[in-house]
């Protein structure tokens, strides 16, 4: 058996691999090219509905089609899939009045999905349809048809489900960013539904990490020196909040501010004399997310946060280790 050279096959494998992305990223060009009023009627209706959307779809179609309700779940549209198979063996209870269904078939033809389209016949249930067939039998029952491009399946052979299903992932993405964009779903409301993993990590809330209480190094700004330090120490965060009475941030006394400070009176010197006015704070419903880039991305770079409420009072205190024990970074 004659030798292959290992930088031929290397060059070789590399070939294909650059001809599937770029097959695959020019069927992406022409769909987003053929987005309309259609795409925009789907979106109004899931907006709209008052049950679930209900994802559906056989083979891979199916694989997408989980990925899909997934994704519309996690986005703030309630989703679920149904497999079009176990829907004939009493999976159809699942889909009730109210929801609207979004089927994927790149044909048109897939036989399994018969029984879920004479359902949503039977009770008035919207259709929306995912296919490359305008003239298919999921197309003609549908009541929205957002139709795929006209493109070839990826690699030399052109028929394993390459192309296809990348169009119909992107268009299920697009179907559940549009949706988040039209209700104003923000970062807090994604937190809601990711509480786990590093994700939920770092959409944890300040409030959930922060030191409250006498935890807190605060002092007022009459305090010296000689006690501000003393407390510095003993509160471990490298930093002094200086407050009001009724607790309002005046400033922060860090290291940098102690070190501008030196002199032969500086332990004699209030705390009010050398803190810095403007100090850097971050509200207690913000995310952790927020507080690490405001550590980390900010000049100049710190290591604490205070915690204030609407009114500037002091309600706590996050410092990076925190972030850190927790998973945030």
């Amino acid at each position: 058996m004659p030798s292959v050279d290992r930088d031929t096959v290397e060059f070789r494998d590399l070939a294909v691999a650059r001809d599937v992305l770029g097959t695959e990223a020019a069927a992406l060009t022409a769909l987003a090219a053929t987005l309309g009023a259609t795409f925009s009627t789907a979106v109004a209706l899931f907006d709209g509905v008052r049950g679930r959307v209900v994802v559906t779809g056989m083979g891979k179609s199916g694989h997408v089609a989980r990925k899909i309700a997934a994704t519309l779940a996690s986005t703030g549209t309630p989703a679920l899939f149904v497999h079009p198979a176990e829907a004939s063996h009493g999976d159809l209870g699942m889909i009730v009045p109210g929801d609207v269904i979004l089927a994927l078939s790149n044909s048109g033809e897939a036989a399994e999905l018969a029984d879920i389209v004479a359902h949503a016949r039977r009770f008035a249930l919207p259709l929306v349809a995912i296919t490359a067939r305008r003239d298919s039998t999921l197309a003609r029952a549908a009541d929205v048809v957002l139709l795929l491009p006209d493109a070839p399946e990826a690699g030399p052979i052109g028929l394993a489900p390459t192309t296809s299903t990348t169009m119909q992932m992107a268009l299920g993405d697009s179907l559940a960013i549009a949706l988040l964009a039209r209700r104003g779903f923000t970062a807090a409301d994604f937190s809601t539904f990711h509480p786990g993993g590093k994700l939920g990590n770092r959409l944890r809330r300040v409030r959930d990490l922060m030191h409250t209480g006498e935890a807190v190094p605060l002092a007022g700004p009459d305090t010296t020196m000689d006690r501000a330090i003393l407390l510095i120490t003993a509160k471990h965060f490298g930093c002094l909040g200086v407050v009001a009475p009724d607790d309002r941030l005046l400033g922060i006394i860090t290291d940098g501010d102690m070190r501008r400070a030196m002199g032969p009176d500086l332990l004699t010197l209030p705390a009010g004399a050398i803190m810095t006015r403007t100090p850097r704070v971050i509200g207690p419903d913000a995310l952790a997310e927020a507080a690490l880039h405001d550590m980390t991305a900010l000049e100049p770079k710190v290591m604490s946060l205070f915690v204030v409420d609407a009114e500037n009072r002091v309600v706590g205190i996050v410092h990076m280790h925190d972030l850190l024990r927790a998973g945030v970074a």
